[in-house]
């Protein structure tokens, strides 16, 4: 649906560093994407080229086959967008607001807009002057915005900034009810590693202008697993973890696990010895993980 071939932007002097270097990735049609980094990785200039409001030095964008760069214009008409902070006109209403806003792009009909305003949630409220809105209220009327008239791709800029928890609950579902009811695809670029990876199909991370991981939040291969253990007699365990090459950290009742090998034989060697079992959870690589492994590998190469 969305494709990013070899895209690579500078500003100022090519001495400096480029804000994106060289940057490749596809997202598949019905999915939910993630684009991660810290700040200045490049994640909104990416989004403002696929978006054709900021131009590249080389590559191209292509939505749903059709060129950003060569046919902006009809490449966003499968397209909505939140990119940066919403802006609206405080002094009219909601309503008024998603009347201007989508005449720019043709317009559409009342019926169109009500029903989008009462599946985002806004009824309500719809009619009021927007210098009333809440946060999260703002975040529902961009939403409508995005999805009016219906896109097929949906380009996210930090979605969830300033939500409540229940703002990013209810978010998270809107989103899953687009991909799956309505078989939108979804970009988005987030800080919130644990909504992202609660939300996202797969994730590209950018680091520095250039991309050093893509695939699943899971994805990333790893040499061993990790299990938590209670036992009465740590001292045991850590030695026999030491003759099978695994590591142990007593502290946090941690084994690292070489994962060629099968726990059961680290289960069996502590019940021969007398060993007290009580418990073992296998501890499941989180994205934060991923993203701190990602980062500290990055940081190696340059060392």
């Amino acid at each position: 649906m969305l494709k990013v071939s070899h895209v690579s932007k500078h500003f100022g002097r090519k001495s400096k560093p480029a804000a994106l270097d060289d940057l490749s990735f596809t997202v598949e049609k019905g999915e939910i994407f993630g684009l991660l980094g810290h700040n200045g990785a490049g994640k909104s200039t990416a989004l403002g080229i696929m978006l054709g409001m900021v131009y590249p030095d080389s590559g191209e964008v292509t939505i749903g086959g059709v060129s950003v760069q060569k046919q902006r214009e009809k490449a966003m008409r499968k397209t909505g967008a939140i990119f940066e902070s919403p802006n609206f006109y405080d002094y009219l209403s909601g309503w008024r607001n998603l009347q201007v806003l989508t005449a720019f792009s043709g317009g559409v009909s009342k019926k169109d807009i009500s029903e989008m305003v009462e599946w985002v949630g806004l009824e309500k409220r719809i009619h009021d002057t927007v210098r009333t809105y809440s946060h999260g209220m703002r975040q529902r009327l961009a939403l409508a915005q995005a999805l009016l008239p219906r896109p097929e791709m949906l380009l996210l800029d930090e979605p969830t900034d300033g939500l409540d928890p229940d703002g990013i609950v209810e978010f998270r579902k809107q989103l899953f009810a687009l991909r799956d009811d309505f078989g939108v695809t979804i970009l988005l670029n987030s800080h919130l590693l644990a909504e992202v990876e609660i939300t996202c199909d797969r994730v590209v991370i950018l680091r520095g202008g250039k991309k050093v991981y893509q695939g699943s939040c899971r994805g990333l291969v790893q040499e061993e697993d990790s299990y938590r253990f209670e036992v009465d007699q740590w001292q045991v365990l850590e030695q026999i973890v030491k003759e099978h090459h695994g590591e142990s950290i007593q502290s946090e009742n941690l084994v690292k696990w070489p994962r060629e090998q099968d726990i059961a034989t680290l289960v069996s060697e502590l019940v021969a010895k007398g060993v007290q079992l009580r418990q073992v959870v296998k501890l499941e690589a989180s994205l934060e993980d991923l993203y701190m492994k990602v980062r500290s590998t990055e940081g190696d190469e340059k060392s």
